[in-house]
């Protein structure tokens, strides 16, 4: 096939298609760029010339769109693979500047950026009116096509809530993960179930209240018979009417407002003095009756801790990730009270900041409450299949917010209900959507004002998305930085936690890099030192059955020829490898093997390892390869794992083996890799820092090491001890006067 020809076929076979609608007088464009079968097939044939050479090296030209072809405007776009199956979706303010940067040369794209373009064999956007109906555009299609290349939320569990069926004659309470009932008011989230139910169980002595489901309370008043509940005292009995509407209403009402902190001191205040009158009156077992629930209250109270002031509804995010994954956690704060908390783990499946992250976070959280609450678009996003492209009709597209007339008429009635009762309706919900939302960085200021704009319509009154310097605001936001970074560790060691996960990651090494049993010991080996070679360290940890083994660490003082260290990591590296098998076959052991965290324990290794990894590509496996051939020792597997991309190099392979970004044995490697630079970066600070302290202080007459930890410890750097005066060193113990004097002098050479 001649280069004339392939370009005919490819020209033949690309099929570029737009379809026109109209909404409310502006125009959208559906677009699709792709390869169809015929192209497709020759493409995974991957057809050769004479020589051997593949024609078609980037698979990108067989759908790339003119330039001039996408517009200049918001909207979204879809990939789709040889399957036709959504893999990744995204949104732009502007379609060509974007989509541009998909067809820039290969190197300059992220690698998870042209594994995607890689795997596509078709291209789709869709034009629409704002930035915001592109973002929820973008949402409704990764909920509905779940591409593979796009970030990944995972939340850690879903959280409990209270609900009351307030439409009943007779409210019932109950607790609850799921928020589906237009007819039912929710309280929360909880952090914690069994307080949620403790606390419920505890209260239900105070306000015996109706917990039963309907068919229950229905067959309890046909048969006259109520349910054990009302027998121990933990229900009134409405089913059987032992209490009116009004009273079993009331106490839902303060069994609620216990619960969600609406009945506060003030109310156990008022308790109190009523205990007080019936002790005056020599009413003790009213007294006694009143003092339990005093202190039922005081436990229930307890677990709503106070962080701002009343008036305070914020939900508070805090962030913590790596280059592979991420997690985000969330305090909900309503009226001053922290409601509860959340977790959620993103998997990094493509280029995305951090700040994207959140965004998207928000966008995903609050359009969970949006259709649960039935906030949702009324029409929703119209997909139709035209041409095998989707389209979007907005034209009579509209938004569900909350009445304002209804607000006014709730807020009305519950002024005019507090005016009665000194306090308002303690069955009225806690919004989902706070006032404010505070952000541990700053997004973009499009992002910012179109989630800020969106959020107070589906709230119905102005949110703010804030980044806190200073306060409490702060000081809550860095706990939840905390958190996220807890649940980081938590998910990184749980990868090899389990022996299920241990033996799968083990497993997956192995069928990766061809060997014919697990790596039960991997040893990582990693070099560090300053730029110019100094200091020059090298690390050895182990891990046995996927698990570190820190008494099996070793450290090396890279020696060299001349004592001094070598400026080439790879000669240093080689040098290491050479020290570590040098003596395997003999059994001797000297000071060149490395030194050992515990001497007294161990004189020598407990055995060979099964695999070798060192921190690098494939030269640096080759030296460590080379290094053990030297030694005589040609049945170990040696490999290199690169930081940058995750490959994993063997020493004879011209590419790299790229294993799964969610692949248990990648997270087995990285540990190992990350624990030996770890040890490796450590050990060489100790030692710079040690030789700095010397060449300053050991060239003082008259100062031993006896004196030198005592001046350091007094004042905590050589820097603090310069800047000290000579009355000052006096003060130490032992220093007089001429011995400060020596000092100040040395010291101000």
């Amino acid at each position: 096939m001649k280069g004339g020809e392939r370009m005919e076929i490819m020209n033949n076979n690309i099929d570029i298609k737009e379809d026109v609608i109209s909404s409310q007088g502006k125009w959208k464009k559906t677009h699709l760029s792709n390869c169809d079968i015929s192209t497709t097939e020759i493409l995974n044939n991957s057809v050769k010339n004479n020589f051997g050479a593949s024609l078609l090296g980037d698979t990108r030209d067989l759908f790339r769109p003119k330039t001039s072809d996408i517009p200049n405007q918001p909207g979204v776009y879809k990939w789709r693979d040889e399957k036709g199956k959504v893999i990744y979706v995204g949104k732009a303010k502007s379609l060509r500047n974007r989509l541009s940067n998909y067809f820039q040369p290969l190197n300059q794209l992220h690698p998870r950026t042209q594994s995607m373009v890689l795997t596509a064999r078709s291209l789709e956007w869709t034009v629409v009116n704002t930035e915001l109906e592109a973002l929820t555009l973008e949402y409704t299609w990764i909920k509905e096509f779940n591409p593979r290349f796009n970030v990944v939320f995972k939340d850690d569990k879903t959280y409990p809530y209270l609900a009351v069926s307030v439409n009943d004659d007779f409210p019932r309470v109950w607790i609850t993960r799921n928020r589906n009932s237009k007819s039912t008011r929710y309280f929360g989230p909880y952090a914690k179930v069994w307080q949620l139910r403790h606390s419920l169980d505890s209260l239900l002595k105070t306000f015996p209240v109706r917990t039963c489901r309907q068919s229950v309370f229905v067959k309890a008043h046909k048969t006259g018979r109520p349910c054990l509940l009302a027998a121990i005292g933990k229900c009134s009995a409405p089913c059987i009417a032992k209490v009116d509407r009004k009273t079993h209403r009331h106490n839902v009402e303060q069994l609620v407002g216990v619960l969600t902190g609406s009945i506060g001191d003030s109310y156990i205040n008022d308790l109190t003095r009523e205990m007080k009158e019936s002790s005056d009156n020599l009413d003790f077992e009213n007294a006694a009756k009143i003092r339990d629930k005093i202190n039922i209250f005081k436990i229930v109270m307890q677990q709503n801790s106070v962080v701002f002031d009343e008036n305070v509804e914020a939900d508070v995010f805090g962030f913590s990730g790596d280059s592979l994954e991420a997690c985000v956690h969330a305090f909900f704060v309503r009226e001053g009270l922290l409601r509860g908390e959340k977790n959620w783990q993103v998997e990094r499946s493509e280029d995305i900041s951090n700040a994207d992250i959140i965004a998207n976070l928000l966008m995903r959280v609050y359009s969970e409450y949006e259709s649960n609450n039935n906030l949702q678009y009324e029409d929703s996003l119209k997909i139709e299949q035209s041409r095998n492209a989707l389209q979007i009709d907005l034209e009579n597209t509209k938004s569900k917010y909350i009445d304002s007339a209804y607000r006014a008429k709730t807020t009305k009635e519950r002024k005019k209900r507090q005016e009665s009762t000194g306090r308002g309706d303690l069955l009225d919900p806690i919004t989902p959507i706070p006032r404010e939302i505070i952000i541990p960085f700053e997004i973009s200021q499009n992002q910012c004002e179109n989630l800020e704009n969106w959020l107070s319509k589906l709230r119905g009154s102005k949110v703010s998305i804030k980044v806190p310097e200073r306060g409490d605001k702060r000081n809550l936001m860095n706990q939840a930085n905390d958190n996220a970074k807890q649940s980081l560790m938590r998910l990184k060691s749980s990868r090899i936690s389990s022996l299920d996960a241990r033996s799968s990651a083990m497993n997956e090494v192995a069928e990766a890099l061809g060997m014919s049993e697990s790596p039960l010991r991997i040893e990582c080996y990693d070099i560090s030192n300053t730029v110019n070679g100094e200091y020059q360290v090298a690390s050895m940890v182990v891990f046995e059955d996927g698990i570190a083994k820190p008494s099996e660490y070793r450290r090396f003082s890279i020696k060299g020829s001349d004592g001094n260290g070598k400026l080439d990591d790879l000669s240093a590296l080689y040098e290491t490898i050479s020290r570590r098998f040098k003596h395997t076959s003999s059994g001797d052991v000297d000071d060149d093997y490395g030194e050992n965290l515990e001497k007294s324990k161990y004189k020598k290794f407990a055995y060979t390892p099964n695999l070798i990894v060192v921190d690098g590509g494939r030269e640096q496996a080759r030296a460590a390869q080379k290094a053990m051939i030297d030694c005589g020792i040609k049945n170990i597997v040696v490999c290199g794992l690169a930081k940058k991309l995750e490959e994993v190099w063997l020493p004879n392979n011209e590419y790299p083996i790229i294993l799964k970004r969610s692949s248990q044995g990648l997270y087995l490697l990285q540990r190992a890799r990350d624990e030996s630079h770890r040890f490796a970066i450590t050990y060489h600070r100790q030692k710079r820092r040690r030789a700095m302290l010397n060449s300053s202080l050991d060239s003082i007459p008259g100062i031993g090491e006896f004196y030198k930890k005592r001046l350091l410890s007094v004042f905590g750097s050589v820097k603090k001890l310069k800047d000290a005066s000579v009355d000052d060193l006096q003060k130490v113990s032992g220093i007089g006067q001429a011995k400060a004097k020596s000092i100040y002098e040395s010291l101000h050479k």
